[in-house]
Formats: C-alpha cells, sequence, structure tokens
C-alpha cells in the first residue's frame, strides 16, 4: 500500500468536510445494467475527453476502435462488465453452424478488442406470432453481478448464466432458470424483453404478461406481472398480479429501484398505465400512481389516449421520472411525462398517489397529499393555430439526469430539455425522424440515436446549440453507453465502439 497516497487521500476527504468540497468521484469501470445502475439513470458523470464526432464509413473510417457484427435485430444491449461485453441478438447471422435457424442469442464480445467469445442460444417458442415474434431475438438487456448475467430469454423464461466458460465448452453454463409461461402461467404479449435488475439478494423482471393479440382478450389476469427471485438459487421470493385484469396490452418495461435513508424501494411500471412501488424484500405494496388522467380511454391500435407505460423509469434523488407510451407500431400519440416524490407515504388505504384535480397543479391544496412534483405533456390548449396539438407524445424512451436538467425524447422524434425539480421548459428539438432510443449525458454532451440511423450530439445545458449529426447508417433503437473512455453504439446489426485515443 502506498501510505503517500493513502494520506493525500485521507487530508481530500478531509478538507472536503471542513471547506464543503466535493469528494473525488470514483470512475465507473462497468455498465452492468440497463441505465448503468438500479436508478437507470441514462447519464455518466465521470468519463471524460469522449471523441463527439466520428465516421463509420468503410473508406473513411474515424474514431473508430473496432466494429464487431451481430445478428440483425439487436435491443438488448450493450452491457458491460468484467471486461467484457453482452448483447441480446438474432441468429440471421449464424456464428455456429449447429445452431441455424430463427433462434434468440445471447452474445459476449471483448472490451477491449471487439472479438466474439461465447453465444448461448434459445429456440423459438411453437406459436412465435403470438408471444416470440419471429426473428427478434432477445431483447433483454442482460443485467450482470458476480460472474453471472440474468435475462429474460425469447421464450419468456428468466435465465441466470455464468459468464465464464468451464474448460472444453463453448458455451457458458446456464446455473438456473424459471419459465415464466409454463411454471407462473405467463402469456406474453408477443415478445417478452424485461431487463431484469439485481439488488441485494433477488434479481426483479416484469414478466412481460399481455394479451392474446389476435383477441385482444388476456388469457391469464391471475399471473403475475412482477417477480422477485432469489439471484443465487432461482427460487421465486415473492410475485405480484397487479395490474391484474387491468393490462391493457404488453407489459415491455423495466424495473427500476433507489436507497434513501436505509430504505429500498422498486419500482414496477405496469401495464395498466400505474406505477407501482414494492418494498423489495418482503413486496409489499407502498404507494401508487395513476400516469393517466381521469377520463381517458385505451382503444387498440393506438387510437385511444390512454397509454400504459414502455420506457424504463429513472430515479434520481428519491422521485421518480416516467412517461406514458404504446406499442411503437401502433404510432406517435398523445403522452405524459411525471415526476413523482417516491418518498411520500400515502395517507390511504389503497396506497394511493395520484393528483385528485385534472389541472395537475402541485401546489393546489387538493394534491398536498398525493406524490405529484410536476406533470409535463398532452394536450395544448387552447389548440393551436399551427404547430402541434400536443406538448409531449407518446415515448419507449429512458430519461437523463445531470446538473439538476432532464433530456426526454418522444416517439415522434422529438428531445425535450426541462428543469428536472420544476418540470419547467428550456427547450426541444426536431430530430427529423422517430426514435425509440434514450437520450444519455457524458463529458458535457447528450447523445441519442433516431430510427433513420442518425445519432445526434447536443451540447449539455439550459440553452440549445445546434446539434452536430452522425450517420450511422442503420437504425439506433437503444441508448448509447460510454465506460473506460470508449463509446459504444449498437445500430441492430454492428457494435461499433468509438474512442479517440
Amino acid at each position: 500500500m502506498n501510505l503517500s497516497s493513502l494520506s493525500f487521500g485521507v487530508l481530500v476527504l478531509g478538507l472536503s468536510s471542513v471547506f464543503g468540497f466535493p469528494p473525488p468521484i470514483e470512475p465507473i469501470k462497468e455498465w452492468p445494467f440497463l441505465g448503468g445502475s438500479i436508478e437507470r439513470n441514462q447519464s455518466n458523470p465521470t468519463e471524460k475527453n469522449i471523441p463527439a464526432s466520428w465516421s463509420i464509413k468503410k473508406d473513411a473510417r474515424k474514431n473508430v476502435k473496432w466494429a464487431a457484427e451481430m445478428g440483425t435485430v439487436s435491443y438488448g444491449g450493450p452491457t458491460i462488465a468484467d471486461g467484457k461485453i453482452f448483447v441480446g441478438t438474432n441468429n440471421e447471422r449464424p456464428r455456429d453452424p449447429k445452431a441455424m435457424g430463427d433462434r434468440g442469442i445471447i452474445m459476449c464480445f471483448n472490451e477491449a478488442d471487439g472479438s466474439f467469445l461465447w453465444q448461448i442460444t434459445h429456440d423459438k417458442l411453437p406459436e412465435p406470432e403470438l408471444n416470440d415474434w419471429p426473428k427478434q431475438g432477445i431483447g433483454s438487456y442482460p443485467a450482470y453481478d458476480q460472474k453471472k448475467i440474468y435475462y429474460v430469454s425469447n421464450r419468456c423464461e428468466l435465465v441466470c448464466a455464468s459468464t465464464e466458460l468451464a474448460k472444453g465448452k463453448t458455451e457458458p453454463a446456464i446455473l438456473w432458470k424459471i419459465d415464466m409461461m409454463k411454471d407462473l402461467g405467463v402469456f406474453p404479449c408477443f415478445l417478452a424483453i424485461g431487463s431484469p435488475l439485481v439488488l441485494g439478494d433477488n434479481v426483479f423482471v416484469v414478466t412481460a404478461n399481455g394479451v392474446d393479440p389476435n383477441q385482444h382478450k388476456l388469457p391469464a389476469p391471475d399471473a403475475p406481472s412482477f417477480i422477485a427471485v432469489n439471484k443465487n438459487t432461482g427460487k421465486l421470493a415473492w410475485k405480484s398480479n397487479l395490474p391484474g385484469k387491468n393490462i391493457m396490452e404488453g407489459q415491455w418495461s423495466n424495473p427500476a429501484a433507489f436507497t434513501m435513508n436505509g430504505k429500498s424501494q422498486v419500482i414496477f411500471p405496469g401495464g395498466d398505465g400505474w406505477v407501482y412501488s414494492f418494498e423489495p424484500v418482503l413486496g409489499t405494496l407502498l404507494w401508487k400512481f395513476d400516469c393517466n388522467p381521469k377520463g381517458t380511454e385505451f382503444k387498440p391500435g393506438g387510437r385511444g389516449n390512454k397509454s400504459y407505460i414502455m420506457a424504463t423509469p429513472v430515479i434520481f434523488e428519491g422521485r421518480v421520472y416516467v412517461g406514458t407510451g404504446n406499442n411503437p407500431d401502433d404510432g406517435p400519440g398523445e403522452g405524459h411525462f411525471w415526476c413523482i416524490d417516491a418518498t411520500k407515504t400515502p395517507d390511504n388505504p389503497e396506497k394511493d398517489l395520484s393528483p385528485k384535480d385534472e389541472k395537475f397543479n402541485p401546489k393546489a391544496d387538493i394534491n398536498k397529499n398525493s406524490g405529484l412534483v410536476w406533470h409535463y405533456g398532452g394536450k395544448v390548449i387552447p389548440k393551436p393555430e399551427q404547430g402541434r396539438e400536443i406538448s409531449f407524445g407518446r415515448t419507449l424512451s429512458t430519461p437523463a439526469i445531470h446538473d439538476g436538467i432532464i433530456y426526454l425524447a418522444e416517439l415522434d422524434g422529438y428531445l425535450h430539455c426541462l428543469d428536472a425539480k420544476t418540470g419547467q421548459k428550456f427547450w426541444d428539438h426536431d430530430l427529423r425522424d422517430g426514435t425509440w432510443a434514450s437520450p444519455y449525458y457524458v463529458d458535457g454532451k447528450v447523445f441519442i440515436g433516431t430510427d433513420s440511423g442518425d445519432l445526434y450530439v447536443f451540447t449539455h445545458g439550459k440553452t440549445k446549440a445546434e446539434p452536430t449529426k452522425i450517420e450511422m447508417d442503420q437504425p439506433i433503437k437503444g441508448p448509447i453507453t460510454v465506460i473506460n473512455g470508449c463509446l459504444f453504439v449498437n445500430t441492430g446489426t454492428t457494435l461499433f465502439a468509438i474512442s479517440g485515443k
């Protein structure tokens, strides 16, 4: 041990407490979840010197460290930990001649050079059009914990697999799995893509229980929508069938969690458009919040004005940030974005923290016991003669929060910049195409991709500057990820590592 370094560290911490200097921030070495941490915030405050421009054109590549081919559809990743990268994909570019045809795949690459290390394959379900949509592969972002990954297969299985290859093996061992269809009676609508969350001894996941898309009826209203499983044994710790018969269509979002004042909460975004908070060990319901205005109506095909939650919630300083959305195939429409005080204790037996009026005024006396901090979205009133009729639309995107500023994107292709504490709007930007992707903050920049394959780079701040646009040639459905000085972009077919070094 270097005693001089240790003494300097103690001195810095001592001066921090006396003079109010912030303690040194440890650099993030891994990105083991969707969102990087249990709070799911798409913000990386430690990385520096990240390139804001590059080119992937083969005859004029710039700042491309390496590129690794995946399948032809890749939603689930990258998850980066222990020098490895884990990505969910399909099998349209098969690497194993013994495993051909339509399958779900988890691929593992070397972080340093992009070399292929191994893959895990999963067969299709018998009726793919109902529960395992053709050629979609594995859409789950794996969660990493202590040389294990947890993910949801295309077969609606919660899987725990080793990240290490045993001697003589080409595929890592599956340590345990729960078949959520067979064991729990779950009926996934189209596909199961839940991205698990590890907290303490449990792994949490949304099961994807939903309707039969042919009849738009719910086959299994009593099946669990949210489960906690012991991460070591694979035994069910607890389950919840909320929202039961009120599921509108599918459940494709992901849990988030946080700990404050020694107490933890795990947040479940429901297929009824409500957010539910549970105590993570016993599964006790702590509170719930309705993310749709009263009187709205859900109609299949996106024709209604009531939505469920597709985006992953983010938790920041005890507040939950979440927006509503629909199946992206149903197109854009009216959406709502909420900031909820997760530290509030409900004053009613229903444990309901929803606002009581339709103006969503957090200062109104009628809302004093609600969890409402602010609301953004819905129709513009009075209706404008020109321009958009809604202030915020449906969203699939996980927000990014940094320096008290929140960035949120909507399916129709707009990026919004707001005050995270008040909801005050600073600016928005038309991306000129739709987006499933999430904004990502790093190194004073905000990155977001579009369905046409453009990746925009904005300067972080309350004043909008014209962004840089980088052509990536393929749709970018997920957020970029930055770790160890390298920026990773998943174009669905190729994983690019971008570095200025």
